[in-house]
């Protein structure tokens, strides 16, 4: 059970979100959707929280190993990156209504803010090693390493609620500034390696999370129309980029890479659906709300899917 195990956390999160944000068409029924989403993926934090615990007492010598692994080193962010989606969502949901729940998820997202930058300090400090020790190689260099760039763009969201504006813009200028050059690398390594492993073909969505979140930052912080319809319009090309791999994903036996499609689904819809509730964007209301379907019905899937793999013992099985 490696780090990669909160990625459903992301994914859920990410739902609930979406629903949140789907309460102008759809009402009353969106928001309570939106609560048990938000309530599964608390669950689910919970429970990795306590199994993490006891990994790391038990099996100390695969957590180091997964510390030390070219790809999987980069999912250590997905914790941190859990805690900041919780209290933004905790915030979306319950800010004001309570002095120390604001104290709570103020400590939440504090937490997880240092956490998510001191996690991608560590993981492009690794850049600078040498490849013999664990440094860059385009071989190994994949979509999963936008994860720390995510976490960072993450900020706003929930930071300028709570009275966090100036750091959390500072730190969303991380991503910004790491965005495009982790996407010109990949295009790099895809030139140079050529096409990425067929069980990595769903990471590949993970590209279209950074155009997404960011759109929702600049809706936060009130940055003008023309640049959230411009990044929307990145997130849909590379959507669909992404789905060009449709086919590979499919022929894949199920496996937690596929909840890579999960949260960037998620963030897309969410961005959507906000922008679909303006007056320059109503004509997005039913690709939206169908949208909001599709991405609910994937992660109920990838959550069945989930559960079926830890019944047949499938999914807990080391790495040859």
């Amino acid at each position: 059970m490696g780090p990669a195990w909160f990625v459903p956390v992301m994914g859920w999160c990410g739902l609930a979100q979406a629903w949140l944000r789907a309460t102008d068409v759809l009402g009353g029924t969106a928001l309570s959707l939106s609560w048990v989403a938000g309530a599964f993926a608390l669950l689910l934090l919970s429970a990795l929280c306590l199994a993490c615990i006891v990994r790391l007492k038990v099996h100390a010598p695969a957590v180091q190993a997964d510390l030390r692994h070219p790809v999987r080193h980069a999912f250590m962010a997905t914790l941190p990156i859990s805690l900041l989606l919780l209290s933004t969502l905790g915030t979306a949901l319950f800010w004001n209504t309570a002095p120390w729940l604001d104290h709570l998820l103020r400590i939440t997202w504090l937490t997880g803010s240092l956490l998510e930058l001191a996690a991608t300090v560590w993981v492009l400090g690794r850049w600078l090693r040498p490849k013999e020790e664990g440094g860059l190689q385009w071989t190994t260099f994949t979509p999963v390493l936008f994860i720390p760039v995510v976490g960072n763009v993450l900020a706003p969201l929930g930071g300028v609620t709570m009275g966090f504006a100036p750091w959390a813009t500072a730190q969303m200028g991380i991503g910004l500034l790491l965005w495009p050059v982790l996407q010109t690398l990949l295009i790099v390594r895809l030139v140079q390696a050529g096409p990425l492993p067929a069980r990595m073909s769903p990471a590949l969505f993970i590209t279209v999370v950074p155009p997404s979140i960011i759109g929702l930052d600049m809706l936060q912080l009130n940055t003008p129309m023309p640049v959230v319809w411009a990044l929307w319009g990145v997130g849909l090309f590379f959507l669909m980029w992404a789905l060009t791999q449709l086919d590979a994903i499919r022929a894949q036996p199920f496996g937690m890479g596929h909840w890579g499609m999960s949260f960037p689904l998620a963030a897309f819809t969410a961005l959507t659906l906000q922008l679909s509730s303006t007056p320059e964007g109503a004509w997005l209301q039913l690709p939206a709300t169908g949208m909001l379907a599709i991405t609910s019905l994937v992660i109920l899937g990838l959550t069945l899917g989930t559960w079926r793999g830890l019944r047949a013992g499938t999914l807990l099985v080391a790495e040859g």
